[in-house]
């Protein structure tokens, strides 16, 4: 320590006998340079525009200033810890008996002191206060799994936030803090939305705490991007204001301060802005939440069809005389929609005497109503005008087909393919001969073992284990009867022929 600071101090006295040398250099220039020299100076620098000129920029960065001051305390960063997605087999390998573990070897499944050690992500996203009394809202994808949540508000002050209801379909979470008088926004109204509007995005990008930025109403109403989930609604914000990773759960807000959607996700190669940010509206954000508070959880309404826009190129087909309007592209089996008599080519041109512009907007409207709520379509079928009477149901509440088949329980295999009886309309859908029967594939999981062998959804499966099979039920059934540990053979009809596949047996049964 000493010989280091011997070495600092020389170090120091060093710089300090150059710098005397320096001045004494200057000072001896100074008072030998020539007189010119000794005047020169440089021109000034031309004077600023006059406020005059440029007024209206110089209000529009005032009234920008207003906002971002009005909007700011009401923004929290949101601070997640969650257990890895890993956590559901580390429970169960904690469960393994004993003698199991001691078969394995010691260690087996476990941690340092016998336990499997919980794995922790840590994750951050934005929120913004809409009461004084403490609720935010934010994403779900920002609290989903969360064990412990805590909110920064703009003065730096953090707090614990308890979970007060969240709904994957919508991505829309409530949380809440405690306390009085807290800085909050209004809700504002997304459907009154137009083009080129401005609007404000607001969160902590990146962990860059409360970030503004500035843009403008790209476009309106954008289709649900999520292949994972047909069912979930659409009708986003597209905005040219900076979103990236963090911002979600922050607000879109527009120039009175309101807030008009919640920030959620982006379109970009590199995963950060690239000019294509997405919000949640208000026109769903508002119910949602609101149902979130009363009881903690949302049901969605559900008829059980499939839709799609109506458009210039496919209008004539279904008689109508405008490119609006959900032509029903599928009818579930026993839905409420199947019960009612809906058919596939049915054209929805209204909703309880509201007219339907597009597929996304009926989605977004059936989904708000209550399970047991009885509504009222106008359908467009061969160029007539039929009425008919649906009573919705829960979404979720019981199988409709299509279900994942053989999923654990007293051992059976989980495969990872969702199922529906063949229907006529299905098969004229498909363009199936009427020599091919089995059961329909709804849907595949990404990474099963149905995956993994090339099932796609629209194969039709005829064959388990060289068995035939007549439906949804017959293959449930076969494939439940398969020995552990054992793969499966199908036959399935695909893209116009026949071939076999074979399920290779899920890992771990």
């Amino acid at each position: 320590m000493k010989n280091w600071i011997t070495k600092t101090s020389i170090g120091r006295m060093a710089v300090s006998l150059v710098a005397i040398a320096a001045l004494a250099s200057v000072v001896t220039y100074e008072a030998a340079k020539p007189a010119a020299a000794r005047a020169a100076t440089a021109a000034p620098a031309a004077g600023p525009i006059a406020d005059n000129s440029v007024g209206t920029l110089l209000s529009l960065d005032q009234a920008m200033e207003t906002l971002a001051a009005r909007v700011t305390p009401a923004i929290v960063n949101v601070a997640v810890t969650s257990h890895s997605k890993a956590d559901a087999d580390d429970q169960q390998q904690q469960e393994i008996p004993d003698d199991i573990q001691r078969f394995f070897g010691p260690g087996f499944g476990q941690g340092q002191h016998g336990r499997q050690q919980p794995q922790i992500e840590h994750g951050i996203g934005s929120g913004v206060i809409i009461s004084p009394d403490g609720y935010i809202v934010t994403n779900n994808h920002v609290i989903d799994g969360a064990v412990d949540i805590r909110v920064t508000m703009s003065n730096r002050k953090i707090m614990k936030a308890k979970l007060i209801g969240a709904d994957p379909l919508t991505d829309i979470a409530v949380i809440k803090v405690d306390g009085g008088s807290l800085p909050s926004i209004p809700w504002g109204d997304s459907t009154g939305l137009h083009p080129g509007q401005t609007v404000l995005a607001f969160g902590n990008p990146f962990g860059f705490r409360f970030t503004v930025t500035r843009g403008i109403v790209s476009a309106l109403n954008r289709p649900n991007p999520f292949s994972d989930n047909a069912r979930k609604p659409g009708e986003f914000i597209q905005t040219d204001a900076a979103i990236n990773p963090g911002n979600s759960g922050g607000p879109l807000v527009d120039a009175r301060g309101e807030v008009v959607g919640i920030n959620t996700f982006l379109v970009s190669s590199s995963g950060t802005f690239s000019g294509m940010g997405f919000a949640i509206p208000t026109q769903i954000v508002k119910p949602t939440v609101d149902e979130l508070i009363r009881s903690g959880k949302v049901t969605h309404g559900y008829m059980g069809i499939g839709i799609s826009d109506v458009t210039p190129e496919n209008a004539k087909f279904f008689d109508v005389n405008d490119a609006s309007g959900a032509v029903v592209t599928q009818v579930e089996p026993d839905s409420p929609a199947g019960k009612a008599g809906l058919k596939v080519g049915d054209v929805i041109t209204q909703l309880d005497g509201k007219k339907v512009n597009d597929a996304g907007e009926l989605q977004v409207e059936v989904g708000q109503k209550r399970p047991g709520t009885t509504i009222k379509l106008e359908v467009m079928r061969d160029g007539k005008d039929v009425n008919l009477p649906i009573t919705l149901e829960a979404m979720g509440s019981r199988d409709k087909g299509g279900n994942e088949v053989g999923e654990a329980d007293h051992g059976k295999m989980h495969w990872g393919v969702g199922l529906s009886d063949m229907t006529p309309d299905l098969r004229q859908q498909l363009q199936a001969p009427r020599e091919v029967h089995g059961a329909v594939i709804q849907q595949v999981q990404p990474g099963s073992s149905a995956d993994n062998a090339g099932l796609q959804r629209g194969d039709v499966i005829m064959q388990v284990n060289r068995h035939d099979v007549q439906s949804a039920s017959d293959v449930q059934q076969a494939l439940a009867t398969v020995p552990k540990g054992k793969d499966a053979l199908l036959l399935v009809w695909s893209n116009g022929g026949n071939t076999f596949r074979v399920l290779h047996a899920p890992e771990g049964s």
